[in-house]
């Protein structure tokens, strides 16, 4: 979506039917489409192409003829059984940057274990270092893992194209659910790296900031630290956390948020709400980053998603287009990028190696 963000041509591939799973994941659904699904998937074309038909593989492997970058998140080896893999792929369009994204990687002994973001999680130390100090593990409230190795592929992509300028070939690039939240773990890894030291939950706390959670981070600069040479310094404050957290949590309870915020305007400490999803799209600066993009969608009407959360100095990337129906641009395709005639449109749809959902 990101690259389609910026100016891409996205062809996004599905089953016919179903299509893509998240297309169910529901409710809430706007009309017959899952919100989930609305989220992450504007700016992108989709054809029906079912995989297992000979003639529905062959599509694909004249699109990469023409294409620059292909996405796949199959189980390792699953699309080289159908003649779909970049040592195949590659050979039909040497400059083809194969991006795979897998749950733990090309190779090695979880290779060929599927990988969800949960799983993920839980395996990566993610869930481990997550939720209350006195309570059990807690999946983050969005997926994350899935989230973060989009980005990580997005950027390895970037960096392929790039690459490709100066030795005018293609790339497989190996992108995993594993490695991009181990890479995420930071300075939590950094901790047992380096000092052997196992992580804990902390709830909103952190580990090596005190104070620095819910309620009383904000509270820095205040008289209670001037008065107390055991809280001069955040070793200090570290070392007597326990004292200075229910100082600073018996004084926030005296007086509401919007007071707070109000004593802190100006202030230069670090203070912020914590927002309900309806709040945060009701604050100005949300607002003001076009961090609400709206759309028409065929069958859905007037949509929104939550916009790029890049901007760019000197071009705006051009307006938005909704999320596709399943098939919707499958004749567009077949016609308008790989020349076919009519006649071989129409037998493809009649042989149900492709499907096309007419907009309404």
């Amino acid at each position: 979506m990101i690259l389609g963000d910026l100016g891409a041509q996205v062809i996004k591939v599905e089953r016919p039917g179903a299509g893509d799973d998240t297309r169910a994941w529901g409710p809430p659904f706007v009309s017959s489409e899952s919100a989930y699904f609305l989220s992450v998937n504007r700016n992108k074309k989709s054809i029906a192409v079912d995989l297992k038909h000979p003639r529905g593989a062959q599509i694909i492997r004249e699109l990469t003829g023409v294409c620059d970058v292909l996405l796949e998140n199959y189980v390792p080896g699953k699309l080289h059984q159908m003649g779909l893999g970049y040592e195949q792929l590659s050979g039909v369009n040497p400059r083809l940057i194969y991006c795979s994204i897998t749950g733990y990687g090309q190779t090695g002994p979880q290779a060929q274990s599927p990988g969800y973001d949960s799983i993920a999680s839980a395996v990566s130390g993610m869930m481990h270092i997550t939720g209350p100090e006195d309570g059990d593990p807690v999946r983050p409230g969005v997926a994350m893992t899935d989230l973060a190795t989009g980005l990580y592929a997005h950027g390895a992509v970037m960096a392929a194209l790039l690459q490709r300028e100066k030795t005018g070939r293609g790339v497989h690039i190996d992108c995993n659910l594993l490695s991009s939240q181990v890479s995420c773990l930071s300075h939590i890894a950094a901790n047992y790296l380096n000092a052997g030291k196992e992580a804990r939950r902390w709830g909103t706390a952190h580990e090596s900031i005190v104070p620095y959670q819910v309620s009383p981070v904000t509270c820095t600069n205040t008289d209670i630290h001037r008065k107390e040479p055991k809280y001069k310094t955040n070793k200090l404050r570290v070392q007597n956390r326990k004292q200075l957290l229910h100082t600073l949590s018996q004084r926030f309870l005296q007086e509401t948020t919007a007071d707070w915020l109000k004593r802190f305007e100006g202030s230069g400490v670090p203070v912020g709400p914590i927002n309900s999803i309806q709040e945060v799209f009701a604050e100005p600066q949300v607002k003001h980053n076009g961090l609400i993009q709206e759309m028409n969608h065929p069958t859905a009407g007037r949509i929104a998603v939550v916009g790029p959360a890049v901007r760019f100095s000197s071009f705006s990337p051009s307006g938005p287009t909704p999320p596709p129906l399943i098939g919707q641009h499958t004749v567009e395709v077949l016609r308008d990028v790989l020349s076919y005639s009519d006649d071989i449109i129409k037998n493809l749809l009649e042989s149900k190696a492709v499907a096309q959902n007419e907009v309404p």
